[in-house]
């Protein structure tokens, strides 16, 4: 998938102006990309029009002006972005209480390698991730991963933690999101 470049991204109050005739794609692009896995986690796959929806957003929140800024979002959100046959994806861990947040993400330590997405002929595809946001004793809840899965979009994702196991079968609309993404 082409990074996003400077050119691609408007300044804040522009994209304010349009925001609200543009942010429903932006919406409905992450949605058919998002993949509810269990009670605690989201998969966010990444495209282009999410990364450009992220940055823009980022923009506008924190009112980024400065070219050197501006250029650091575009190339954080960037590193979701993959050639060859491997797709992007922030993963969410969503708990509520800190203190179930805080055991569960020290349990799941481990987490990151039993990460996987399951290829039609029933292959477990391993997501590779980011070590910078594993700590010394404990998983960040937002994790950026990245799965290797050649020219066909997988049918499941999947955890087989020993802490935690589940599977979720992916709908028409996603799989058919995700093959136009690594086709792209």
């Amino acid at each position: 998938m082409k990074p996003i470049e400077r050119a691609d991204i408007v300044d804040w109050q522009t994209y304010e102006d349009t925001r609200a005739q543009t942010r429903p794609a932006a919406i409905a692009a992450k949605a058919a990309r998002r993949v509810q896995l269990g009670e605690h986690f989201t998969f966010l796959f990444e495209n282009r029009d999410t990364i450009r929806y992220q940055v823009q957003e980022m923009m506008r929140i924190e009112k980024i002006v400065r070219d050197a800024d501006i250029q650091h979002e575009i190339d954080t959100y960037n590193e979701l972005l993959h050639e060859g046959g491997k797709l992007g994806c922030s993963l969410l861990i969503g708990i509520d209480d800190p203190a179930d947040r805080d055991a569960k993400l020290t349990a799941w330590r481990g987490l990151c390698d039993h990460l996987y997405a399951l290829s039609p002929d029933g292959d477990k595809i391993r997501a590779e991730f980011d070590p910078r946001q594993v700590g010394d004793d404990r998983l960040s809840s937002v994790q950026y991963l990245a799965f290797p899965l050649g020219a066909t979009a997988p049918v499941a994702v999947g955890v087989d933690h020993p802490e935690v196991t589940v599977e979720v079968q992916l709908t028409d609309e996603q799989r058919a999101a995700l093959q136009a993404d690594l086709e792209s």
